[in-house]
């Protein structure tokens, strides 16, 4: 889990893979100034909630958690990552 600035994870769950997937929540919770990241997160959460009826697909449907599986097994993304580039993950 990432909460800026730190990553929390398990001991026996932390791979580089893993790692990568919450750099990248990292990078978009800086570029949306950290709060607004969160209102954004739980709200679009919670429409995908009321439109799928399952947790599962609700949180893999989030466009910040989109944007991070796709990219989380390539260890250069972060260099060349846009500005704001979850936009493009939205449903």
């Amino acid at each position: 889990m990432a909460l800026f600035p730190l990553i929390l994870v398990r001991r026996r769950k932390c791979t580089p893979t893993l790692i990568n997937h919450e750099r990248i929540h990292l990078r978009q919770q800086l570029e949306m100034l950290i709060i607004p990241f969160y209102i954004w997160y739980v709200l679009e959460y919670l429409i995908l909630l009321l439109y799928f009826r399952n947790h599962h697909l609700a949180y893999r449907f989030i466009s910040f958690e989109r944007e991070a599986f796709t990219n989380e097994r390539r260890p250069d993304y972060l260099r060349k990552r846009p500005f704001w580039a979850f936009l493009r993950y939205i449903f």
